[in-house]
């Protein structure tokens, strides 16, 4: 079982496929973990389809933490919901090797814990708004979820 992280890649899979096609190791167990902005949740329904048929291709499976380019994946209908690694994450049937972290769930990597926070304040957004690309209301945590991540890691000892 191996584990890969990368981040940005604003649906340009270049560098996952080049690992996929010289990682003959790559396997169902193996985890790529994007770090937001993953461009599966932000283009609208064909071409995320498009981008998201591309990964549903590798042997491995996909953890995406939500970046503030993107749509959180709650507010699309298509996604359920199944604990792995110890917490909740979205997916899609159609697509279930890919997946997307819920803020604030903390997952087990083989005994190593890490917390999933995604999202962030766009510098962009003007620019978004502007041009008539996609902007998300509430790319940011709010806080709400804020007050969750902090509770759930101070009752699991991950408070400092």
């Amino acid at each position: 079982m191996g584990y890969y992280i990368t981040g940005d890649c604003h649906a340009h899979f270049d560098k996952l496929i080049w690992l996929a096609r010289f990682n003959k190791k790559l396997g169902k167990e193996d985890v790529i973990i994007l770090l937001g902005d993953v461009g599966l949740n932000y283009f609208g329904a064909d071409k995320d389809r498009e981008n998201k048929k591309k990964l549903a291709d590798f042997p491995n499976y996909f953890l995406c933490i939500h970046g503030n380019h993107e749509e959180r994946p709650y507010h699309i209908q298509t996604y359920r919901t199944q604990i792995r690694r110890g917490g909740e994450v979205y997916y899609e049937p159609e697509y279930p090797n890919i997946l997307f972290a819920k803020d604030g769930e903390i997952y087990d990597f083989d005994g190593k814990k890490a917390i999933a926070i995604g999202g962030a304040y766009s510098q962009d957004k003007e620019y978004r708004l502007i041009t008539g690309l996609p902007w998300f209301p509430d790319e940011q945590l709010d806080d709400k979820v804020k007050s969750q991540v902090e509770n759930k890691s101070a009752d699991r000892g991950m408070d400092g």
